[in-house]
């Protein structure tokens, strides 16, 4: 599947301008881990990263399960599926565990871009260009600072892939440095 089908599918079924920011900044995300991980599927890593909450805008409480049906619907391919629904195990009624890196990293970084976008707004530049992991670190610390994003999802994240939370969140904040816009 190329990007722009992913884009017209996620369209379908989201409007709202944050929840479409969101996809396209964890698509870029995705993308940017693809070229060390797996760099002849960039555009594969992409596609998840944009369809991984394709149901939450509508269907919040049936995250990832109707997410699933929805893409098979589409005719989006099982392994598509199986990888954007991940992110959503253990949280979710998904069945979906992480096992690829590409999974993995999906699962760690969906809440951390949340928490990173919202520490970078608070900044005078609004910006991730020039901003510190010391910042993020702070705001992680602080429950009720964006406290609808799970530390303990970010936290299960980086020992998936085995990283240290600090490794996990200043490579997130790289990451977000290369999406237009943040």
């Amino acid at each position: 599947m190329e990007i722009a089908e992913a884009q017209e599918i996620l369209k379908k079924y989201n409007q709202e301008p944050f929840h479409l920011r969101h996809a396209e900044v964890v698509s870029g995300v995705m993308r940017y881990f693809a070229k060390e991980f797996d760099s002849e599927r960039e555009e594969f890593w992409a596609v998840v990263g944009l369809l991984h909450d394709v149901d939450f805008e509508q269907y919040p409480q049936e995250h990832c399960v109707k997410g699933e049906e929805l893409l098979c619907a589409e005719g989006v391919e099982e392994e598509i599926i199986q990888a954007a629904m991940s992110h959503g195990w253990g949280m979710t009624g998904t069945l979906h565990e992480p096992e690829q890196t590409m999974e993995k990293i999906l699962f760690a970084c969906d809440e951390l871009t949340g928490l990173i976008g919202a520490v970078a707004i608070m900044r005078p530049s609004k910006s991730v260009q020039d901003l510190e992991l010391g910042s993020v670190k702070k705001k992680f610390k602080d429950k009720k600072f964006a406290a609808g994003c799970s530390r303990d999802t970010i936290r299960q994240g980086a020992e998936m892939l085995g990283w240290e939370l600090d490794k996990l969140l200043e490579r997130t904040i790289l990451a977000m440095r290369t999406v237009e816009g943040c």
